[in-house]
């Protein structure tokens, strides 16, 4: 994890989306000294009391220019096809000199989308925390998610460099290790370690749920494996529509070459060549102890 250089405050943080993401960011700096008010911003009424109840946040409203108005950070915690919507409804109420920032899984697309919107004198610093749980909304947050994580800031030609700094200092107050990244590259790598990962997830619950040579639900029978591998595809729908709509060249590229991978075991098997099996499976361990 990186260290702090030196201590922020910010005076008035507006969380938009007081879920998982944008709830955990606003109590780790609560609970850092980092922050004096914090607004949460939302459309679900009973979220938004809930992370009032929870002390997630010292305000609520519906209302998104009202709630940031006079912030001096936003962080956008919505779905990404979300977020051109909201930087409308707020552009024309932040004050100059503040600084926007966002939590999503996809960068290329929301920049294209958000950087137009934005006054002269509103810095904008794209984002995204690689932390998360299948879990969602305001009940989900906590203070440690992003403890020993990475976070990637991919700044453009136009973001401020004290912006820059505030948005790293933000992440490293809640604990992580902050990476600069370029824009295309982070939506690339994104595809292959957390994008795909989720639509194999999804598919594969779908396909089981669908084997129909039996008259019962054989999901009932499963067991821990299957459980720990399909633990995402409970993650929220609406969030990875938007993600394989957002990033669908990068998703597609990688997913075809999953397919090549795949239909090569599938050949092994079909085949019963047991030598090329081991060789399949020993190159995947290999690759998979190197993380650990």
């Amino acid at each position: 994890m990186s260290g702090v250089s030196e201590k922020i405050y910010i005076p008035k943080l507006a969380v938009i989306g007081v879920g998982l993401i944008g709830g955990s960011l606003a109590l780790a700096l609560k609970e850092a000294g980092a922050v004096g008010e914090v607004i949460g911003i939302g459309r679900g009424r009973a979220n938004l009391e809930l992370a009032l109840e929870l002390g997630i946040v010292d305000r609520i409203t519906s209302n998104p220019g009202e709630g940031v108005r006079d912030a001096d950070l936003v962080f956008l915690a919505t779905p990404v096809m979300s977020l051109e919507e909201v930087t409308g409804q707020i552009a024309g109420h932040l004050k100059p000199g503040s600084v926007l920032t966002d939590g999503g899984s996809v960068k290329g697309e929301v920049i294209r989308r958000i950087e137009p919107l934005l006054p002269e004198g509103v810095h904008f610093v794209p984002g995204h925390p690689i932390a998360g749980t299948e879990k969602s909304g305001a009940g989900a947050a906590f203070s440690s998610l992003y403890r020993n994580r990475r976070c990637i800031l991919t700044p453009t030609a136009r973001t401020d460099n004290n912006a820059l700094d505030l948005v790293r200092k933000v992440w490293e107050t809640a604990g992580s290790e902050v990476v600069v990244m370029d824009v295309e590259k982070h939506d690339r790598v994104l595809a292959a370690i957390s994008h795909l990962p989720h639509m194999v997830a999804y598919a594969l619950v779908n396909a089981v749920g669908s084997y129909d040579r039996y008259d019962e639900n054989i999901l009932e029978y499963s067991a821990g494996g299957f459980r720990d591998f399909t633990r995402i595809a409970s993650s929220d729908p609406t969030m990875w529509r938007d993600i394989a709509m957002t990033n669908k060249v990068a998703l597609v590229e990688m997913m075809e070459l999953f397919e090549r991978f795949f239909a090569e075991l599938k050949e092994d098997v079909r085949r019963g060549d047991g030598d090329s099996l081991y060789e399949f499976f020993f190159r995947s361990k290999k690759n998979r102890d190197a993380i650990l």
